[in-house]
């Protein structure tokens, strides 16, 4: 499928991913849409649920666009959720108020793990709809990102049943049934592959796989059951679109130990939390891709100059972008539903300014 989409104005996030030269550094935020904004509050509740507003694409389009329109961002990121493709396989996917997403039939017994397959393309057309609409109401001001969760991260929820601090279940299957946890995850690479595909066609202009529970592996475990799902997924992906480049960026949380190996995996770009320091990470994988983040999101809830400080210290510890790297600015993870509207201004306005500076020092 190709569209007749606007040119694109910015194409600065693009360039940093893909290690050419730029102005300055690109920023986006994770969860950029979402409860700390009062018109996504407003959506929603209009919506009436999450869920009403995931699968609508006339509400996805407009809850997309809001951090958009408040600040001056350089990518904006499909509004949806991780699970849609589990959701998508017949697990059940439903949200109560003040809880995270859970699943009605999670994947307990042998024999549903044996039937998992990979879902039909058209149970999950509202994504595919709504990459499409925001697109074109993004009318080339920004570029679009499309994403999906990894393998191991959609299989946590799915044996779970939802969100874990331990992941006893879903690490005893592991360990004492390694075959049916491959079966789950061999399906959820497959899946995710022709899912994000699927995004790309319908207007995704870079996309991004959330291993956002990959850092609960133990050395080892991680290579064999989430790292290698995502190596084989990226060897699947569209790297041209309509003669575009399409990048592709991998953030496991929690995976600073394994920088170098994340970097041999084919992504274009690797997204770091918090913890790491974004010199030494560069140090580690030199010019083989580019660096996404880091800074920690309660530093925005901070005064105005302790949050410059910060984005600072920030742009310093990556260094003076230079030909063949490459540094998009973000979080370390997930704003916070109760981080203060204008702290993001601030964060936006030094991102640019500062980034500015340090091209034109000599």
């Amino acid at each position: 499928m190709s569209t007749n989409f606007a040119p694109l104005k910015n194409d600065t996030f693009l360039k940093a991913l893909l290690r050419q030269e730029t102005d300055y550094t690109p920023l986006w935020l994770m969860r950029q849409a979402g409860r700390y904004l009062p018109e996504y509050r407003a959506t929603r509740k209009g919506a009436g649920s999450f869920m009403s507003l995931a699968k609508n694409p006339g509400f996805a389009t407009e809850v997309t666009l809001q951090p958009i329109d408040r600040y001056g961002l350089d990518a904006a990121i499909l509004f949806s959720d991780i699970l849609t493709v589990p959701d998508a396989m017949g697990l059940g996917l439903y949200f109560e108020e003040g809880e995270g997403p859970k699943f009605e039939r999670p994947l307990k017994e042998e024999k549903d793990i044996l039937a998992l397959k990979v879902p039909e393309a058209g149970s999950l057309q509202y994504v595919f709809d709504a990459v499409t609409q925001i697109r074109t109401a993004l009318d080339g001001r920004v570029p679009l990102i499309g994403f999906s969760g990894s393998p191991w991260t959609l299989a946590c929820y799915m044996v779970e049943g939802q969100g874990s601090r331990e992941f006893h279940t879903v690490k005893s299957m592991m360990y004492k049934r390694p075959d049916l946890m491959h079966h789950i995850l061999r399906t959820n690479a497959d899946a995710v592959a022709a899912y994000l595909n699927a995004q790309i066609d319908a207007g995704a202009q870079a996309v991004m796989i959330f291993d956002s529970w990959g850092g609960a592996l133990a050395d080892g475990a991680y290579q064999e059951f989430s790292l290698s799902y995502m190596r084989d997924i990226v060897s699947q992906l569209q790297k041209e679109k309509d003669g575009k480049r399409i990048p592709a960026i991998v953030f496991t949380k929690g995976g600073g130990l394994w920088l170098e190996q994340l970097a041999d995996i084919g992504a274009d770009a690797l997204g770091l939390d918090w913890t790491m320091n974004l010199g030494q990470a560069r140090a580690k994988v030199g010019n083989k891709v580019a660096l996404q983040g880091n800074l920690d999101p309660a530093v925005l809830f901070a005064e105005p100059e302790q949050i410059r400080k910060q984005v600072i210290a920030t742009l310093d510890s990556y260094g003076k972008p230079a030909a063949g790297h490459g540094h998009v600015f973000n979080l370390g993870h997930g704003i916070s539903q109760f981080t203060p509207v204008e702290s993001v201004s601030v964060l936006v306005e030094t991102v640019h300014e500062y980034s500015r500076k340090q091209r034109q020092a000599s």
